[in-house]
């Protein structure tokens, strides 16, 4: 992650795009300030910065040096050789950067360890890796921890790995990474492995106005890690304001009784991992009943071409496709008002001109179907559809993911207004949103847990299994959604708590 230098001028596409595929978010000054802080606390006379970008922490460290009389060398890498001409241009000169080299840090690591590393690693997620930059790195993660970290991971997951063996014993690590590496398919084993290895210090995380990146849809936080013996428990400070002075005084171990721009929590490693440690600290009393003891989770329906298989009824009709070879369906979750979803609710799409119909023909060949309908996969064709990289894995090109209605649907990537959505409309979801089954298909029972599922306290609940992005935006995946927890008293009041220990059959039995 790495941060614009101008946050507050616009960005075009184009120069985002650029910026996604180096992985290069540039630090803000405030944020380097505590975390070189925290690395050279004990005054070693060496700090590795293994993501140069434009030297942000190099430009701290002298600082630092400086205010605290200490002699420190400098060394960094980076991958993109034009980063030194940027790094002199942000003021370092070439003594600064002497002991810089174009390396890959992670695939081609230093040979010595370091006493001091602070790190904004390169933001890459998996799906930018190539096949042989994903094997490599898997095989350098199973070799280095002893653990298979799924493929989902980014760059930066494995970025954490490298740094952490590159620490000298007794060494301190400064790493600022979205809050995804704490929070993904990956996460569990990445830090089971860092806490039975290595002392963490403190988690500090960002409310939305003192957010690092406010112009990256992400969720940023710190990991200050330490070579050392691990501890039973870590400061988690939440940071209220874009403001170094409380977070250098905490993480140089001057501790006050009051802060003004931080709040801090002592917190157990074990509860900590459990809860996640992008979020705060769980509460002593936990829920006994889960979403997964009454329902189960799907994806919609990922169509592979919206435009082509998605469409108004009233151009399926201008196109000859007849009603029996389409689906009512929902694509967007802004096309959804509130938190139920009707048939007039399909009307008014319709009228608005936004599609509602998908085209699905399976089970029928090409002969089978009406004139009209083999004209229209035809022009598919010749627009070269069937050779897209999803569609062309089906057979035949045209056959439609298929889902069941879902009685209850889930936004599940929002800012603040991520919910359940009671299905009357009786429509399929597309991909925008989640398809939740109840166990059993009484319909007194699905109208009971859409009402513990739609109450605040539930909702509340959805960051503890979520994943948080800039904004306050977070996503919820199918099998996170099983595990989240319904309140004990919500489950009671409704008189659903019988149905969680009875193992009904569900809808795919």
């Amino acid at each position: 992650m790495k941060r614009t230098r101008h946050p507050t001028l616009p960005m075009s596409g184009s120069k985002r795009e650029a910026l996604r595929t180096k992985g290069q978010f540039w630090t803000p000054d405030w944020v380097a300030e505590f975390m070189v802080a925290y690395v050279l606390q004990d005054q070693p006379a060496r700090l590795l910065d293994p993501a140069l970008g434009e030297g942000v922490f190099f430009r701290a460290a002298k600082r630092f040096a400086e205010s605290h009389r200490v002699d420190l060398i400098l060394y960094g890498r980076d991958v993109d050789p034009g980063i030194i001409a940027q790094a002199r241009q942000s003021g370092l000169n070439d003594a600064d950067l002497r002991h810089v080299e174009i390396r890959d840090f992670v695939l081609d690591p230093p040979s010595e360890k370091f006493p001091a590393i602070v790190a904004n690693p390169p933001y890459i997620r998996h799906h930018r890796l190539s096949q042989s930059q994903k094997a490599a790195l898997r095989d350098f993660a199973r070799t280095t921890t002893g653990r298979h970290i799924d493929g989902r991971a980014g760059l930066h997951v494995y970025f954490l790995i490298r740094a952490l063996q590159t620490l000298s014993p007794g060494g301190r690590l400064s790493y600022i990474v979205s809050a995804d590496i704490c929070e993904g398919v990956f996460a569990e084993a990445l830090w089971q492995w860092i806490a039975s290895r290595y002392r963490l210090d403190a988690v500090i995380v960002f409310s939305t106005d003192a957010t690092p990146f406010p112009d990256v849809d992400t969720n940023a936080l710190v990991f200050c890690i330490r070579n050392e013996k691990p501890e039973k428990h870590f400061d988690w400070v939440k940071c209220w304001r874009q403001d170094s002075e409380e977070l250098v005084s905490l993480l140089s171990g001057n501790r006050r009784k009051k802060y003004q721009t931080i709040e801090v929590h002592q917190r157990a490693v074990v509860e900590a991992l459990s809860t996640g440690l992008s979020r705060p600290p769980s509460q002593a009393v936990t829920d006994r009943y889960t979403l997964g003891d009454f329902a189960t989770v799907m994806r919609g329906i990922v169509t592979g071409d919206n435009d082509f298989f998605f469409m108004t009824l009233t151009r399926a009709k201008e196109l000859g496709i007849p009603e029996s070879l389409l689906v009512k369906a929902v694509g967007r979750m802004r096309d959804i008002e509130g938190e139920q979803f009707s048939p007039e609710d399909v009307d008014r799409l319709e009228a608005q001109g936004r599609p509602t119909r998908l085209l699905s023909v399976n089970g029928l060949s090409s002969d089978q179907l009406p004139t009209a309908v083999q004209r229209y996969l035809k022009e598919g064709e010749k627009s070269g559809l069937h050779k897209k990289t999803l569609i062309q894995t089906r057979k035949p090109w045209y056959r439609m993911e298929t889902r069941k209605t879902p009685p209850i649907m889930f936004a599940y990537l929002g800012r603040r207004n991520a919910r359940f959505i009671r299905n009357s409309a009786r429509v399929v979801p597309l991909t925008c949103l989640l398809c939740v089954y109840p166990k059993r298909e009484n319909p007194d029972f699905i109208e009971r847990l859409w009402k513990v599922l739609s109450h605040p306290q539930t909702i509340s609940n959805l960051r503890k299994v979520g994943k948080s992005y800039g904004g306050d935006a977070i996503k919820v995946e199918p099998r996170a959604l099983e595990r989240l927890p319904l309140p004990d008293e919500l489950v009671r009041a409704e008189g659903i708590e019988k149905y969680a220990q009875a193992k009904q059959a569900t809808l795919f039995d």
